[in-house]
Order: structure tokens, then sequence, then C-alpha cells
């Protein structure tokens, strides 16, 4: 099979995963072009990162990519993803999937309409969470029924939430939830270090779901936790037969008798000399293991790749599958739909100071 080709609409930030991503896999990625809204800002990204840089949506289109990755800011990616689905290209859309719930209800028409739409919810894939999961799916605790969890923000952290809890697009669920506001000091930002011992605030989040089912998960998440060193990502999930918490696992075996085990990382540290201080060194897990079983390998190898970047990764190959017809879409527009609603009522249930239910 020949390399998944793609375009990507977007010079941004996140944006520049995607190149990361097509410089680390060269026999798998082929990036044709970016599209970029000035011509000044292509030759940059041309002269700096020595790839192809256009303000020609035709020039795109001239490259038949497998998939179109969509890379600009949440209150156009919905708009932008919808104008290159109606030129018929199979799009991979940077989250959120929408930020209203008008928007969530067109993006759903396009996806009954057969238009083919994925959005890069990227977190289920993590090495980490992707054990996790499979491990919880193996019956090591039983029947998931709680989770306390502070992993990720918003439509992230309902996606990894209801893969954990088993919930479905199908399941009603109530949100009862509130942001604080607590003196932080500053230590990263997306592109530099600071040192200064500057404090200000920094917003909490923690909301209740409570699910039709009788499963229950608080959440909770720090604006700086994605970034600092002093604020920890964590969680603890609980079942019938056992928690595990932080990857470590207590549970009953066989006997019905307690036991204790923990979720062994295997890993390796790359420096990778960038002047950003988020990406000078990239920590690569190599094996994921409980109790002698390998849970995780990387599915490209060892190739330089930080846990966010192999994630995208497989949902770009997974898209160019898709888009080529031979396999379904890697994550179902109904289920990342329903991440970004479950955001949009927790910031709803922020401003009216009420419970709201979906059914």
């Amino acid at each position: 099979m020949g390399k998944y080709r793609f375009v990507i609409v977007g010079t941004g930030w996140r944006a520049m995963y995607y190149v990361r991503i097509a410089k680390a896999l060269p026999d798998v990625f082929e990036l044709c072009t970016m599209l970029s809204r000035s011509e000044e800002k292509a030759k940059r990204i041309r002269d700096e990162y020595g790839i192809s840089c256009t303000t020609s949506e035709e020039e795109c289109l001239s490259h038949k990519p497998d998939f179109v990755v969509v890379s600009v800011a949440k209150t156009a990616g919905a708009e932008t993803a919808m104008h290159w689905l109606d030129k018929g290209c199979t799009v991979l859309l940077e989250t959120p999937a929408g930020i209203d719930k008008e928007t969530l209800l067109e993006l759903s028409k396009r996806d009954e309409q057969g238009q083919k739409l994925v959005v890069a919810e990227q977190y289920i894939r993590y090495p980490q969470y992707s054990a996790l999961l499979k491990l919880v799916k193996k019956g090591i605790i039983g029947e998931v029924n709680y989770l306390n969890i502070s992993l990720a923000h918003e439509y992230h952290g309902a996606s990894i939430m209801r893969a954990l809890l088993g919930i479905n697009a199908d399941t009603g669920f109530s949100v009862y939830s509130r942001t604080y506001t607590f003196p932080t000091t500053e230590t990263l930002t997306r592109y530099e270090e600071i040192v200064d011992g500057r404090v200000s605030g920094k917003n909490r989040t923690v909301a209740l779901f409570e699910f039709e089912n009788g499963k229950t998960a608080v959440y909770e998440f720090d604006s700086e936790q994605y970034r600092s060193p002093i604020r920890k990502k964590t969680y603890k999930l609980q079942g019938v037969r056992g928690e595990i918490i932080d990857n470590h696992v207590c549970y009953l075996d066989a006997d019905n008798r307690a036991a204790e085990a923990e979720l062994e990382i295997e890993s390796r540290v790359i420096e990778t000399n960038d002047s950003n201080p988020n990406l000078r060194y990239i920590k690569e897990i190599s094996r994921i293991s409980f109790r002698g079983e390998v849970l995780y390998e990387p599915p490209f190898g060892l190739c330089g790749l930080s846990d966010d970047e192999t994630a995208i990764a497989m949902l770009m190959k997974e898209t160019a599958e898709y888009s080529k017809g031979s396999c379904n879409s890697p994550y179902p527009l109904r289920e990342a739909l329903l991440d970004s609603y479950m955001a949009i009522m927790m910031r709803e249930s922020q401003e009216q100071g009420r419970i709201i239910f979906n059914k």
C-alpha cells in the first residue's frame, strides 16, 4: 500500500503536530501541502520547515488527498470542515466538533448525508489510556460504575470518561458544574517557560455527571494541568471487584482474594533541541504491561513521537483508510458530537446554576 496523502488547512501551533508526524513517518504519510490565508505566512512556512505551503484551494484539491486536516480556530473549525466536505473531501477536524448546539445539529445532518467527517478526538488512543481501556475491558475490576477524572478538559475529558465507564451515545445524563478561580504560580505557556514566580488566577472546573444507567463521574480540570509540573493529571476508577488509581490496581483474584499490581510503563526520553520548552524533551512509551501481559506497544515502532502525536497518527491512518472505504470511521461522528454536547452542557450548568438533563 502506498503512502497516505493529506493536506493541512491551517498553519498554527496545532497544525504543526501533523507536520511533525509526517516528517517522523515519511514511509506512512505524505504531506502534499498546507493552506495558509496569506502568502507571507506561506513563505515563512516554506522557508522554515522546507514543506509546501500555498494560498490556493485549487492547488490543495489538485493533489487529490486521501483526507484534509482542518486545524483552524475553534470558532471556525466546523464551518471550514463543511466547506471541504462540500468539495467531496474526507475531513479530519481538530477538536471540538462544534461550540454550540446548532453547529452540532448541522454536522449531524452532514453525517446522515454520507459525508465523511472524523473529529480528531485522540485521547482514548494515548498509550496510557489505550492500555487502561484494554485492562478495564478484560474485567480486572469488574463492572465499572464510578470515575473521578482529572486528565483532560471538556470534550476530551468527556471522551475518556465515557470510554472508561462504557457510556454510549444513547445514555441520558444530568450534570451539575461549577468553575472556581484559584491563585496559581505560572510555569509554562505553549511557547515559553516562566520562572519569575508570578501568580495569577487559574480556573478549575468541577462537574458531577450522573448517567441513566446508574454510573457516575466526577470531572475536574485545571487550566494549567496540560503543561504545569505542579498540577498532576490523575484518576480513580472503581468497579465491582476493585479499583484503579493512577495506574495502581487493587482487585480480587479468581479465588476472591485481594491482590495489587501496577501498570508497568517502559519509556525513553528523547532530547530534540527544540526551542519550545514543551517540545525540548519527548517521552516515548515503548511498552505498557500488566502482570506480564503486554497491553500497548507503539503501532509505528519507536519513531520519536509524543503520546499526543502517536494518537493523532493512528487517527490519520484510520481516517485515510475510512476515506478509501476499507474500514468504518475511526471515531463515529455521533460520539464526537456527544463529547462536544457534554462540554456545552457543562458550561450551561455553570451559567444557569442548575442540573441539566439530556435524553
